[in-house]
């Protein structure tokens, strides 16, 4: 994997710490850590943007976030678990591995032309 998507999954990585931030801050310090999740996020996301399609860069950031964020919820905060819940993210992530998938082989068609 090359370093621009591995900056779109840290990218979503921080993600899923501003989304859950945004709802459970309650104190100067757990605010002071979603404003910085929000910034490395999406400064991350702006540099990989720079060198991959930016479609497919932001689709992939936010099927990951969602996912992280769903699957944080239940390991971590007691939502309920339920098996079509975790099935549709998996469809989720197969949908998101297929798009890096298709931009991978697509970018390299435009460098071999």
């Amino acid at each position: 994997m090359n370093t621009d998507w591995m900056k779109v999954f840290i990218a979503a990585f921080f993600e899923v710490f501003w989304v859950i931030g945004l709802k459970h801050a309650d104190g100067f310090w757990t605010w002071t850590g979603t404003i910085i999740s929000i910034l490395i996020s999406f400064y991350v996301l702006i540099m990989a943007g720079r060198k991959l399609p930016v479609g497919t860069v932001y689709a992939v950031f936010v099927g990951l976030g969602t996912a992280g964020t769903v699957m944080s919820e239940i390991l971590f905060f007691g939502e309920p678990f339920k098996l079509s819940k975790i099935l549709l993210i998996l469809i989720l992530l197969v949908g998101v591995i297929g798009l890096k998938l298709v931009t991978k082989e697509h970018a390299q068609e435009r460098n071999d032309s």
